[in-house]
């Protein structure tokens, strides 16, 4: 009976340390700290993102007859994986919009949003 209990307890304290040790590993996450990266033009299709280097920006969707110059502008922010872009509304307010990058190249970017839509484009400029 003692044995017993004591095979119990050392499997109890084993299970317990394992759980412990691989439930503390978490996923590393990406991290994307060269946001100089991110200034240029790309482009999607029909739709283009411009991201200066003074973290402001603009988009615009030529399949709705928008011109560059009639752009709708944001101001963004890379921290670690998490692309953030508040855009600029004009009857006034913003309207955030946060994605998770999961590449970001000379000439690609990729992120999604947190209902799993992925977006991906092309450096032209």
């Amino acid at each position: 009976m003692v044995k017993t209990i004591l095979r119990l307890t050392f499997l109890l304290l084993t299970s317990t340390a394992l759980l412990f040790f691989f439930g503390s590993c978490e996923m590393e996450e990406d991290v994307f700290s060269d946001s100089t990266l991110l200034i240029g033009k790309w482009k999607s299709g029909t739709l283009y993102y411009k991201y200066q280097n003074n973290g402001h920006g603009a988009t615009w969707d030529t399949s709705d007859d928008v011109t560059e110059k009639e752009a709708q502008d944001f101001t963004w922010t890379l921290q670690k994986s998490v692309l953030t872009h508040i855009h600029v509304l004009e009857m006034g307010g913003t309207v955030p919009k946060v994605y998770k990058v999961t590449q970001l190249t000379h000439s690609n970017l990729r992120y999604e949003d947190d209902f799993g839509k992925k977006f991906s484009f092309t450096k032209v400029d």
